[in-house]
Parts: C-alpha cells; sequence; structure tokens
C-alpha cells in the first residue's frame, strides 16, 4: 500500500500562541515543529505565515497555518486552496517520486517535490473534488537534528509573534531565505 499513515492534516487557525497552547496544554500533544515563510513553497505565491505542529503518540500530526495578510476566516472557503489538505505519509524519497511519476503518467498535474527544511519532502495534487491532496516522507531521520527542531519551535513562533513576517528570520536561522541553520 502505498499511503503507509497520516503524516499531518493541516488546517488554518487564527492565532498560531493560542492554538500551540490548547493542542499543548490541553491535549497534551508534543510541539513538533514550527515554520514558516514569506511565500508558499508549493506555489510560489506571497502569503507570509507560520506553520505549526503538533505530534501525537504514532508520529502522525495535526498542523496549523496562520497567515494574517490572506482573505477568509478559519472556517470559510475563502482561506487559499494550498492550507486545507491532508498528507499522507509514504515510506520514502523512491515511492514519493514513483508516485509522481505514476500520476503524471494519468495525466494529473503534479508539484514537487517540495522540500520543507530539510524536515520532510513532498509533492501536491488535487483529488476529483478539488480538495488537495499531499504525499510526504520524512527526509530527517537524524534524533539530534528532530530534537532541534522541537527546541527551535518556540523561538520560530516567538519571532513569527513579533514579526508577522519573515523579514527577521537571520536571527534565529542565519540567513535571509531558506531554513539553512549557520554555525553560530
Amino acid at each position: 500500500m502505498l499511503c503507509k499513515k497520516l503524516h499531518h492534516a493541516a488546517y488554518r487557525c487564527r492565532d498560531a500562541r493560542e492554538t500551540t497552547t490548547f493542542y499543548t496544554e490541553v491535549l497534551g500533544l508534543k510541539f513538533s515543529h514550527a515554520m514558516g515563510e514569506d511565500h508558499v513553497p508549493s506555489t510560489g505565491k506571497y502569503s507570509p505565515h507560520v506553520h505549526i505542529f503538533f505530534e501525537m503518540e504514532d508520529g502522525s500530526n495535526i498542523a496549523f497555518f496562520e497567515c494574517p495578510r490572506d482573505p477568509g476566516n478559519v472556517k470559510d472557503m475563502e482561506s487559499p486552496d494550498w492550507i486545507q489538505h491532508f498528507a499522507f505519509e509514504v515510506e520514502d524519497m523512491d515511492a514519493l517520486l514513483k508516485a509522481k511519476a505514476d500520476m503524471e503518467a494519468r495525466g494529473m498535474k503534479v508539484v514537487g517535490p517540495t522540500n520543507h527544511d530539510d524536515f520532510i519532502s513532498s509533492i501536491y495534487f488535487f483529488d476529483p473534488s478539488g480538495h488537495r491532496l499531499e504525499l510526504t516522507t520524512r527526509t530527517c531521520r537524524d534524533e539530534a537534528r528532530l530534537q532541534s527542531f522541537v527546541d527551535e519551535a518556540p523561538a520560530v513562533l516567538a519571532l513569527w509573534e513579533k514579526t508577522h513576517d519573515w523579514s527577521q528570520r537571520h536571527t534565529l536561522f542565519g540567513s535571509s531565505t531558506g531554513y539553512e541553520r549557520q554555525p553560530g
């Protein structure tokens, strides 16, 4: 079977801090990752956002986007079409690339693979009803690096909360683009 388990389901949230507090303190999930961009990695559209992940015991996640400059509300259809999606985890990069080739052979438009912070790599496509779907594989399997993502998530959220854009990302990552961590 291609889809091994659900990696994450992603939805829009009003406030990343409020959401983090609820999912960690009320539901006891692990705040496992936070990342953000000024442009959507899979579409290139300008949309400053923060993307936060909460891990469950089995390793699956729920995730949320706070994107205050985009139209719409949390529960309406005006939100950008890239936000709400189901992301299914596949075994490895070979399976991801094979799935992409198989879908393209069927005439489907597939975006990716897209590297997300060396955390996961994903492809994107739509189902017949227009729902966005993602196949993803974990690209980081190093426990120390995974722990560094957990450790830096609060700082990523704090920067987002302070600026609501990524003009100061170099204070966290040492560079003005991407997620490459500079020694320091």
